[in-house]
């Protein structure tokens, strides 16, 4: 019982796969209204990419995500629940024991500083590409190099290469401090709300979770965790897109503190509120329901015994 359990890693693939093809085109104009200008609103955003770029425009940079989700969410939850095992282990003795409400927010931060190590190369390739609203065409490059929103990158293995040559490791982590502010309390956000929301619903008398509860619980927990997760997103979004003809800010600080100064509370209700419904938009069908949904299923034999509630 206290060694890993590779479903939970298999799990998190499957999961994370399936919030990439849903919830990318999404993703696309979140990181549009979060780091483009000229957009407005959601609606013409969405317009805006369709009329200029068709369907295509919607899932640019995704393949990066989707050949790394195996790794990130398989990883993440898998250390996440493995975490848990471990401090109960350590706690009770008993790895199978149901987790205190310390244990899920420790196992749930220590999730959110593993996901900014795998995570930030990868949104930042998806982020630069997401940015780029015209085909890659050499004659274009050397014709208007510095032009914002003109192609840089012929794809992800290009963009990464080409960012790690010329900025080194720091720009492969271009937004890291503000990634860790993001997902360390956002896994927090995410997780203990889950898995009380989780018990809550769960009908007496159940050994574990129905399907139902595990999407209902996730998607509420997914609206709390990007409601609070949203300012630093946006700030994590516009320094990876900083940087590929101009470097506007010097760091996270800088990042808000200019955000503040050029676009005043409209854009910073709890910092830069102008996308706290946008970055919404993805939440449900992007939360990690679909990964918990498998993830509950390998785990059911080790929680048939306990209630999906916290210790008090």
């Amino acid at each position: 019982m206290g060694s890993l359990q590779l479903q939970d890693f298999a799990a998190g693939w499957v999961g994370g796969a399936a919030s990439v093809v849903v919830g990318h085109p999404l993703d696309t104009i979140k990181t549009r209204l979060q780091a483009g200008q000229g957009y407005g609103n959601t609606l013409n955003c969405v317009l805006t990419v369709y009329r200029n770029e068709s369907v295509a425009g919607f899932f640019k940079g995704m393949s990066f995500p989707l050949a790394s989700i195996a790794v990130y969410s398989s990883v993440v939850f898998g250390v996440f629940s493995n975490t848990q095992r471990l401090l109960s282990q350590l706690r009770h003795g008993d790895p199978s024991r149901t987790p205190a409400l310390a244990d899920v927010a420790l196992a749930s931060m220590v999730a959110g500083f593993i996901s900014v190590g795998i995570g930030t190369p990868v949104d930042l390739v998806k982020i630069r590409l997401q940015m780029q609203m015209q085909p890659y065409i050499e004659p274009n490059i050397k014709l208007k190099p510095t032009l914002p929103g003109f192609p840089v990158y012929r794809g992800p293995i290009h963009c990464f290469r080409t960012v790690l040559q010329k900025e080194g490791i720091a720009g492969i982590y271009r937004g890291a401090g503000a990634m860790l502010l993001r997902d360390v309390p956002g896994y927090c956000l995410y997780f203990i709300p889950y898995t009380y929301f989780c018990g809550w619903i769960t009908p007496d008398g159940c050994i574990s979770p129905n399907p139902s509860s595990i999407w209902l619980a996730g998607g509420i927990a997914g609206a709390i965790s990007w409601g609070t997760a949203t300012p630093m997103d946006v700030v994590k979004s516009r320094l990876q897109a900083d940087g590929v003809y101009l470097n506007k800010y010097k760091g996270t600080l800088d990042c808000i503190l200019q955000s503040y100064q050029n676009e005043g509370l409209k854009d910073t209700d709890l910092l830069l509120c102008q996308c706290s419904g946008r970055s919404d938009l993805p939440s449900v069908p992007r939360s990690p329901a679909p990964c918990m949904l498998e993830w509950e299923k390998p785990t059911s034999d080790h929680r048939c015994s306990q209630s999906p509630t916290f210790l008090r």
